[in-house]
């Protein structure tokens, strides 16, 4: 059997499998039904590990063994296993996040953050910075510096990115807004992006940005989150943004910022 290494790596990230996996489940697809021995043949993977493989594939959902002599495994439609998957990872998130979750009222919590709180008296403000790569960590710090927002809240941000907060801040946003935290976001304003401006607009002052393009996050006059790229010329997974704690550079980005918001035009 020959396989393009390609269709292999696109397999291993779509099905969140390794390299033997990948190998012995392409290889009972192409046979339909087989032996343990025979699968280790054609996949070129070692017999000694050909069972674990497949006891481990079959855990998954991707397959389905026949007792006998010899034992024979058997491959299903691959529209069945895109369901089985599916419904293995949301019954695992379910059950990973209630595990999560009960850890609020768990003691385990509590010496979490006695070891923080413990270890952050010996931090000076100015190391707590750091660099995030990938936009799903940038969103998920935002989220944090946003959710921990006590007075204000200085968003600037492009076209896309503007669509991008809606979806991944809103619910923080909103509880801010009930606490009184003033909220102000900037961003270019056009067709595609006003119905989530005018949204955006129940829980804070929304103005067109023309003149100025970039991104960043001002939290409480102290906490900066910038990202270094341009979010139209990158892919996403290669973003890349920086935060810091500094009261001295986040209060001179935002007077400037003062300066620009005053020629903005409120979103209507």
């Amino acid at each position: 059997m020959i396989v393009k290494e390609e269709f292999l790596s696109r397999l291993r990230k779509i099905f969140d499998l390794n390299l033997y996996e990948v190998r012995v489940w392409t290889a009972l697809l192409s046979r339909g039904t087989s032996t343990a021995g025979e699968l280790s043949n054609i996949s070129d993977v070692p017999r000694s590990r050909t069972y674990d493989i497949l006891e481990s594939l079959e855990k998954k959902g991707f397959i389905i063994m026949r007792l006998g002599k010899p034992i024979k495994f058997i491959a299903l439609k691959p529209e069945e296993v895109v369901e089985r998957v599916k419904k293995n990872l949301i019954k695992d998130a379910k059950e990973k996040s209630q595990r999560l979750e009960s850890l609020k009222e768990d003691e385990v919590l509590e010496e979490l953050n006695m070891l923080f709180t413990k270890g952050i008296k010996f931090v000076e403000p100015s190391d707590l910075s750091g660099s995030l790569r990938g936009r799903q960590n940038l969103y998920n710090h935002l989220d944090m510096m946003v959710r921990d927002a006590e007075q204000t809240i200085t968003i600037v941000t492009t076209e896309e990115g503007l669509n991008r907060k809606l979806e991944a801040l809103m619910p923080s946003l909103e509880k801010c807004k009930k606490r009184g935290v003033k909220i102000r976001i900037a961003a270019p304003i056009d067709k595609n992006n006003l119905k989530v401006a005018r949204e955006l607009k129940k829980v804070a002052e929304v103005r067109s940005l023309e003149k100025l393009k970039a991104r960043f996050v001002i939290i409480d006059s102290n906490q900066l989150m910038f990202m270094l790229l341009d979010d139209k010329k990158f892919h996403q997974n290669y973003d890349v943004g920086i935060w810091i704690n500094t009261e001295f550079f986040a209060q001179a980005l935002e007077q400037m910022f003062e300066l620009a918001w005053k020629e903005m035009k409120a979103v209507r």
